[in-house]
């Protein structure tokens, strides 16, 4: 069920479903935003690499963070994206690696009698529960008609 700004409280945890990466995920967002770099593309550069073999995109996790964030069944009350913060890449996201994405409230703001924000700190965890990225983000939300 979908929640509005007056569902949030300072503090709450949810987690999202879990998506496992792939090559498919891999070739088709160098397509789309044109990063060929080889790292992503060319395992034999990769092997003499810092990861020693082929990484995801950062943008492409965080992309995909998105996506499982709307999943979480949020979506009819929200409004826009409101903003993103502190993007960090912390670990490399391999082919075959498990993410999910946990969503903490640090801060609710009321913008008028019909909106609000939700600040989150978010942050996608590998099968590990190695965070591979973090950030903070905001949506603005339908408040409950009164």
């Amino acid at each position: 069920m979908a929640r509005f700004f007056e569902d949030y409280q300072l503090d709450e945890i949810t987690a999202s479903r879990t998506r496992t990466i792939t090559e498919a995920d891999i070739v088709n967002f160098a397509g789309l935003s044109g990063d060929f770099h080889e790292l992503h593309m060319s395992e034999e550069f990769a092997k003499r690499g810092p990861f020693g073999r082929r990484i995801a995109h950062g943008a492409l996790i965080f992309s995909i963070s998105t996506g499982l964030t709307i999943q979480m069944g949020d979506a009819d009350n929200i409004i826009a994206f409101y903003g993103v913060d502190k993007l960090r890449f912390t670990h490399p996201t391999f082919i075959g690696d498990t993410i999910h994405v946990t969503k903490k409230v640090i801060a609710l703001e009321p913008k008028g009698d019909e909106r609000g924000v939700v600040a989150f700190e978010t942050t996608v965890l590998n099968q590990h529960d190695q965070p591979v990225v973090v950030y903070q983000d905001r949506v603005l939300l339908r408040r409950k008609p009164r």
